[in-house]
Formats: C-alpha cells, structure tokens, sequence
C-alpha cells in the first residue's frame, strides 16, 4: 500500500528538503528587522495606519456603485464647479425656469389664481363653475382617445354611479375600523378578488394602496424588513430589468436600496437573463420582472426570474399589471406570469388603470402572509396609544375603496377583449409601414416603435401637431401609445393608424432632415453625459407645476364672486382648495423646519 509523509517538503535552488519550523518564521523574521529600529509608538502608528488604510480601500472599492460610475459622477461635479461651466450651466437653467414657468401661465391665462382664502364662502355654483373651468384647461382632446394612457376609460353612466358611491363614503376612513367596520370589509374583498385574478392561493393576501408606485414602496418596505430580520441583510440591494418602473428607483432612493438594473436583450427588449443572473449577489432581496413593462409593453420571463429566486435562497420576483390577468380568457396566449408560478411571491396591480376605478387605487398581493406582515408598520411606545397601519398612509379615503369595490367581472372582460384587439389591430397596421419598426413583441395593450431611417421624434411633434399625444421613449429614441378602453371608440384607431401613415410618408420624403422644435429636446438630453443636469431641468419643471405668481400680482380673493355665508357654504370652500400637504389633525398642526447651521 502507499503510505503519505507526514512531512512537508521544500524546493531550493532545485533540490526538495524537509520542511523545518524555521520556514514558519522567515516572515515575522523579516517584519522584526523592518520594524527594529522604530520606536514602539511609530510601530503602533504605522500598524493602525495600514489597517485603517486597508478599511477604508475595501469600503471604498467594494460600493454597490462601480468605480467608474462614481468616477465620473465626481468628475462632473467638479467641472460644475469651474466658474465658466457654472455660468452656463446656470444660464441653461434659468432659460428652462421661465420657459417652464411661460407655459404654465399660458395654460392657465383665462384663469384667476387665489392665494388667500376666501373671506365669504362661495355658493355651490359658484364653487362647481370654477371647478369645469379648470378642468376645461387643456390642449388634447383625451375624451376622443387622442392621449396614449392617463385616462383609461369615461363612460359618463360609469362616471355616475362612481360619483355617487364615492358621494356616499367620502367621508369615512378604514384607519378607524371600529366605526366602518363596512370599508374595511370591502377593502377585503376588493383584496381577495384580486388574489383570485392573479390564481392566489388561500394564503395569498394584500392591501389596497393609492396607486402603483405606493404599492411598489409597500412591496419594497416589506422586502427590506423581511431580510434585514431572518438573514441579516443591512446593505440591501434589488435586481431589475432596465424597463422595470421608475418607482423601483424612486423606492430605491427613499430607502437606500441599490437598484441593480439590467439591459434588455436588443431584439425581444424582454430583461436579458444570463445578465439578470450575474447581478444577483448575496445581498439581494428581491427580484424584479414586469408584466408588461412600460417603455415597450413586453413581457420579461417570469417563470425564468421566480426560478432564480427560488435557487438563490428565496429571493422574490415582484411583477405588476392588471389586463394581464383576463388576456388569456378574452382568448389571446400569455405565458404564465402570476401565483400559478413557483416563486412569484408579490403582484402590483393598479384597478385605477385597467381596473376603471377612480384615480388614488391599486392593491399590492403576497403570496403568503409572512411579507404582509413586515408591510405594516407597529408604533407600540407613542403616548398616544399602540399605533398601527397596514400602508404608508395613515388616514385612507374610504370612497376610493368603495368605488372600486362596485364592478364586475363581465364588463372587465369585455373591456380587455377591446383593448387588445385594438392594441393587436394597431400593431399590425404600423409593422407594415416603410420606415417604422415595432420593439419587440407586444403582449397587451402598449406597441412601441421606432424607426432606422429617420428621427422617430420627427413622427412624434407631426403627430402632436395633429392632436395626438404620445409618450416619448429613450435609450433607445421611440415612441408608443398605450391602447385604453377610448381607443376602442369607432374610428379612433382607424385615424391613429391614418395619420401614423400620412406623417411618415412625408417624412420619407427627406428623411435625414433633423427634428426641431420642442420633439429636439428629447433627443438632446439623450445626447448629454452628465445625467444630473438631466435631473436639475426635471426638477424645474417639478416646482414650475406649483407655481403661482407673487402675491402683489394674484388677485385678491375679493374678486371672486361672493354668496351669502352659512356653516356648509363656508366649508364647501375647500372643495377647490388644494389640501395641505402637511398631516393635520384637531388641535394638532405639525411642522416641519429643516434649520441650515
């Protein structure tokens, strides 16, 4: 039999010798004669230096954020700074302030802007006539299906009996469940129907949110606290495909998540998988793919993204959509996307979108109870008493709960056989136009398309100056129109497709001309590296939405016609207030005071 030394050997100049106790010393060795000739204080310094040093190298290399991405992030900053750049960056932005600014005074021109409350409350007519004026302002005909999105479906009798069922609970709240028990069981209901379209198991549930990007935060809060007790996780990151919902990044932002996005695949522009794969890391909680997603209405694999997560330790895929859910019984094929799939553990739905419920609704839905659980949020010490809240908000409306609780499933039905047929007719339409190209493979109601030969945002103002108003695509230059229950009007997409057509013949005429005008912005702020300056203009435009002139230029609520005051008409005044966006309660006012030192 073979027998193994139990010694070690070593080569020197060529020969093999034993290994002797002497080999372990030659590096302390060497590290005593470095050192022995220093004081025992520069050893100690010296000693501290190299660990805190080789600290500080590892946080510094080893960032969610790569080298290059916080390199030249620096780099921008810093020629900011010099006062030539500054100047015209400066100038750039003051120029789109007042650009901003003009706009919103062009709009809103033929009406008066109140500053100051009212001293006398306004009659109901009063109050109701200023309402149809500002919602007459305006340039796109939406009721005529010439807006890609935003407004999902109008159907006045629909309208109605909305009004009314929000008229009846508008004034309640599920916070206080003691007194309308009744909200609460409609939430509940509203929840588990929804549980049941996305095929949810008897230990799925959810909550009802305001919208899809509240339901994102709530899936994300759940997520963050889910991992942060059961595996430790405190540097969380998220892995999502570059066309995933801006809210991922919002979400990110609020709660110091890194948000790892991954390309798309060039042809199918569905998430590219061996690269969703590689970004997965120990620190990981959660997995993201859409069902669509929003640039291009493409379907990333859900089955492939809730594999991955069950391989690497649960993590989850969180996906979000609500037509989705009756395309495959209005008779067209989907690939699995929902609870039917092992490892789906959280569904975004927005019922204010395809659901046809009012603006300020959508429910997020777990697989199991264990997510809902680190959703809600537990104030157990406030001498106010044990708090608690299943969402972010507190006080919810319980008229939006109730109005989205009265539909039925026949009318949805029906509703989407319309839109994807409509959303199918119209693709099919523009595949065959010269010059364009449809992204990928639609799989609901969004095509996207673009265009090899000429600037696609040439069709894009061609078609606003028409009345059309699409949505503007980028990285790369697109366009799409998302179908709604309007388009399905008679006509309505006969005369997209028509004028689609008629523009893009005449822009083949000289295709290489350049796009001017408003539709030039788009492709210059592709064009420009340092992407913060992208997001200064975005914030210019976000404050010019509040804007309102000086006080010594806005009229004085004493120009606006007066009625006689009694209790109601004197709170039926805040009904064309915007409410305060700080929380208030009787007797209590909080503020929030950010002190510079």
């Amino acid at each position: 039999m073979w027998k193994v030394s139990s010694k070690c050997v070593v080569t020197v100049s060529g020969k093999m010798r034993p290994f002797s106790g002497n080999d372990c010393l030659k590096p302390v060795t060497v590290i005593n004669r470095a050192f022995g000739a220093r004081e025992p204080w520069q050893v100690a310094t010296i000693t501290a230096t190299t660990v805190l040093g080789g600290v500080w190298l590892w946080t510094f290399v080893c960032q969610n954020e790569s080298l290059y991405t916080r390199g030249r992030r620096q780099f921008f900053r810093i020629a900011k700074k010099i006062p030539a750049v500054r100047r015209q960056v400066q100038a750039e932005l003051t120029k789109a302030n007042n650009d901003f600014e003009s706009a919103i005074k062009e709009s809103n021109a033929h009406l008066t802007y109140t500053v100051t409350l009212p001293e006398k409350g306004l009659s109901k007519e009063v109050i109701l006539k200023l309402v149809d004026d500002h919602l007459k302002t305006g340039h796109y005909e939406w009721r005529d299906g010439r807006v890609s999105g935003a407004v999902y479906g109008y159907n006045p009798e629909l309208v109605q009996l909305v009004t009314e069922v929000y008229g009846k609970a508008s004034y309640t709240n599920p916070l206080h469940a003691d007194l309308f028990p009744g909200v609460c069981k409609m939430e509940a209901e509203v929840v588990r129907m929804a549980c049941n379209l996305f095929h949810g198991s008897n230990d799925s549930c959810g909550t009802m949110t305001t919208g899809g990007t509240d339901s994102i935060v709530m899936a994300m809060k759940a997520y963050r606290d889910y991992a942060r007790e059961y595996k430790g996780i405190t540097r969380p990151n998220i892995v999502v495909p570059r066309t995933a919902h801006a809210a991922f990044d919002k979400v990110g932002q609020y709660f110091n998540i890194h948000v790892r996005s991954v390309d798309v695949d060039p042809e199918t522009f569905e998430v590219d998988m061996k690269k969703f794969k590689r970004a997965i890391n120990r620190n990981t909680i959660l997995l993201v793919g859409s069902a669509p997603n929003f640039p291009y209405g493409t379907i990333d694999d859900i089955e492939a993204i809730a594999a991955l997560g069950v391989k690497y330790d649960s993590k989850d895929a969180c996906l979000g959509s609500f037509v989705v859910a009756l395309v495959r019984n209005a008779g067209y094929k989907l690939r699995p996307f929902d609870f039917d799939v092992k490892g789906v553990t959280s569904i975004s739905a927005d019922t204010h979108k395809y659901g046809f419920a009012p603006k300020g609704s959508s429910v997020i839905l777990y697989s199991e109870k264990k997510f809902k659980d680190h959703q809600f949020t537990v104030t157990t010490d406030w001498p106010g008493g044990v708090y608690g809240s299943p969402t972010v908000n507190g006080s919810r409306a319980g008229g939006i709960i109730a109005a989205c609780w009265a539909f039925g499933y026949d009318g949805y039905l029906e509703a989407t056989k319309r839109i994807v047929d409509t959303a199918r007719y119209i693709e099919r339409d523009v595949r065959d136009i010269d010059g364009l190209f449809v992204f990928g493979k639609p799989a609901t109601s969004v095509i996207a398309f673009g265009s090899n030969v000429f600037d696609i945002f040439r069709l894009s103002d061609s078609l606003c100056k028409l009345g059309w108003n699409l949505n503007a695509l980028q990285f790369p230059s697109g366009i799409h129109i998302c179908v709604t229950d309007m388009h399905t009007q008679a006509g309505v997409a006969d005369k997209f497709i028509a004028d689609v057509r008629s523009c893009t013949a005449e822009i083949m005429k000289d295709p290489g001309q350049p796009v001017v005008g408003k539709m030039a912005l788009y492709g210059m702020a592709q064009s420009i590296p340092d992407r913060s300056v992208i997001g200064e203009v975005t914030r210019l435009f976000l404050h010019s939405m509040y804007y309102t002139p000086s006080q010594k230029y806005a009229s004085a609520s004493a120009t606006l016609p007066t009625a006689p005051t009694h209790a109601s008409i004197s709170s039926a005044v805040l009904l064309f207030l915007e409410p305060p966006r700080t929380p208030c309660y009787p007797s209590n006012i909080y503020i929030y005071l950010q002190l510079e030192l």
